[in-house]
């Protein structure tokens, strides 16, 4: 029988947490945590990472295994994660994999692409401008050099944006062009199952997801962090505002609606990624059964699904 990867994807705050474990429990096997935030410990509730008793359902791996100022990056998470699958397929054969991290997500379904070298000279230059100007001409450049990268990227990742420049003046081609080579070849089946909702049902899970993680001690975490504000593991969404707020530009209130406004924009974004990917099968998470049919995988009406 070969064997199969399930992967369950999604923006932020649609669910997907409670289908993976529905479906690891139904299959008797393991999760893989595709969100790059989650990776790090120490944060667990502005990342929304799996609570205690969630984590007690069913076993998840990368979870909290990295300190805050440690490097991770998609080509270990794809060496990593694909060594962890040859040690669950021994006693499995499917596995879950659940997360919203775009990058990593493609780097263990398609592998990291073989991109051209940059001159030092070229990335040095870069460096000096994104030091000297900022990074809203460097996005404003990218958005004329690879218009469909431009509508993905983070518009705060400073590090991605330069890359993807330094790859678009180094080729004289897109970076989307050069991202799109011939994926790797897996050693398993890999099924994509999509959540999605329309635009204000989305936004309005997000809205109350957010009031939530305050509820539940967000601004706490984020003092509790505050002297590692420097950090890349919390440059995001989340730890931005509340930083903001600790440091008294924002007042609470103004911090929640910028992490509200802020995280419907990277939802937007995930969208847009994972649109062009046809392999991805779509479904409601308020879908009260969720019927799955594959040339391959026979799911049968077992997936009940309980969202308020």
């Amino acid at each position: 029988m070969s064997k199969r990867l399930i992967v369950i994807l999604g923006p932020t705050a649609i669910g997907k947490t409670e289908l993976s474990i529905q479906v690891a429990e139904r299959l008797h096997t393991d999760i893989i945590s595709c969100d790059s935030r989650q990776f790090y410990k120490d944060i667990p509730i502005v990342t929304a990472a799996p609570s205690a008793e969630e984590l007690k359902r069913a076993k998840h791996h990368f979870i909290g295994m990295l300190g805050l100022d440690d490097y991770y990056s998609c080509g270990r998470f794809e060496i990593e994660a694909l060594a962890k699958l040859e040690e669950l397929f021994a006693s499995h054969d499917d596995v879950v994999m659940v997360g919203g991290s775009m990058l990593y997500i493609d780097a263990l379904c398609n592998g990291i692409d073989d991109r051209p070298n940059v001159d030092e000279k070229l990335r040095d230059e870069l460096w000096k401008r994104y030091e000297t100007e900022g990074i809203s001409n460097m996005l404003g450049e990218l958005k004329i050099l690879d218009p469909e990268y431009y509508e993905e990227v983070d518009p705060h990742n400073y590090k991605r944006i330069i890359h993807a420049l330094e790859i678009c003046l180094e080729t004289g081609k897109p970076y989307t062009e050069i991202r799109k080579q011939e994926k790797k070849q897996r050693p398993f089946d890999i099924v994509k199952i999509g959540l999605t909702l329309p635009r204000e049902e989305m936004y309005d899970r997000i809205n109350r997801r957010t009031y939530v993680m305050i509820e539940d001690g967000a601004e706490a975490e984020a003092r509790n962090v505050y002297p590692y504000r420097h950090l890349n593991s919390l440059n995001t969404v989340g730890f931005k505002e509340l930083f903001a707020y600790i440091d008294g530009d924002y007042s609470l209130e103004k911090a929640i609606e910028e992490i509200q406004k802020n995280t419907r924009r990277y939802a937007k974004k995930q969208m847009t990624w994972w649109k062009r990917d046809q392999e991805i099968n779509w479904f409601s998470p308020f879908e009260k059964e969720l019927s799955f049919t594959f040339s391959y995988i026979p799911f049968s009406k077992f997936l009940i699904l309980s969202y308020s």
